[in-house]
């Protein structure tokens, strides 16, 4: 593994062209830009806050419902969008993969780092809310580090795995908006991880995004204390994710140029 992040290391200008190439495609004449990278999040958080803030009254506790929302959605956004992109990043560019040679982890790499430019466009309104709200703005700030560093690695792990997948079986360019739209409802992130009955509560840690979108709120929001128990599991999960979908894709690289 050493060796491919060495090799990843040299080709670092190709990864940047890609990334900035899929930004500039992304919002290619379109009206609005960039700005749809803060309209995406910013709808949901309106949508859920009438549906769940004002007509089904989900408790947020002390955190206005908007900022709770908006919180776990920038985070669960940019995930979305990353392995939408990343999981067709290498058949859609299949006529690179089949002339060129370079590493292919750098086209999910790419869509990842693209989505992740979307993230911080959407994290401009994040500040403007908390400062709105009278969050108070302190070094919790900066430990937000380590959730957005964990969902990175996470992210970029799955969107290796499934755009390896993606080459081998067509069927997951379906399945992905599937998935995706069911997963959001078992994370917490319109409801808190605290509304769900403690005899299941548990459950909720099989699912990866739960200790990486609450330990995020947590730190953004300073929502109780940070679980040192909840952060570990999200750094492991992130790793481990990293490495294995890294892994499975290096395998399945050779056959990438056969197949498409």
């Amino acid at each position: 593994m050493k060796n491919w992040i060495i090799e990843l290391w040299y080709f670092r200008e190709l990864l940047w062209a890609l990334t900035l190439k899929e930004i500039k495609i992304r919002y290619k004449q379109t009206i609005l830009g960039v700005a749809w990278a803060i309209l995406q999040p910013a709808a949901l958080t309106l949508i859920f806050t009438i549906v769940f803030g004002l007509f089904l009254k989900v408790n947020s506790g002390d955190i206005p419902y908007p900022i709770f929302a908006y919180s776990a959605l920038l985070p669960w956004t940019f995930f979305t969008t990353a392995v939408s992109f990343g999981a067709l990043s290498v058949v859609n560019n299949g006529n690179l993969v089949t002339k060129v040679y370079f590493p292919r982890e750098i086209l999910p790499f790419s869509a990842v780092f693209a989505a992740f430019f979307d993230f911080a466009m959407a994290s401009i309104i994040f500040l403007i809310m908390l400062v709105y709200y009278k969050i108070d703005l302190t070094l919790n700030l900066f430990l937000l580090i380590i959730p957005v560093v964990s969902i990175l690695l996470f992210t970029a792990g799955i969107s290796l795995l499934l755009s390896a997948l993606n080459v081998l079986f067509r069927d997951i360019r379906f399945l992905v908006p599937l998935i995706l739209q069911i997963w959001l409802y078992a994370t917490p992130v319109i409801y808190p991880l605290d509304q769900v009955p403690e005899k299941y509560r548990f459950l909720m840690l099989f699912n990866p995004m739960t200790s990486l979108i609450e330990s995020f709120r947590n730190f953004a929001l300073h929502k109780g204390s940070v679980s040192a128990g909840m952060i570990f599991l999200s750094i492991i999960v992130s790793v481990l994710t990293f490495i294995l979908g890294y892994l499975f894709f290096k395998v399945r690289e050779r056959v990438f140029a056969d197949v498409i």
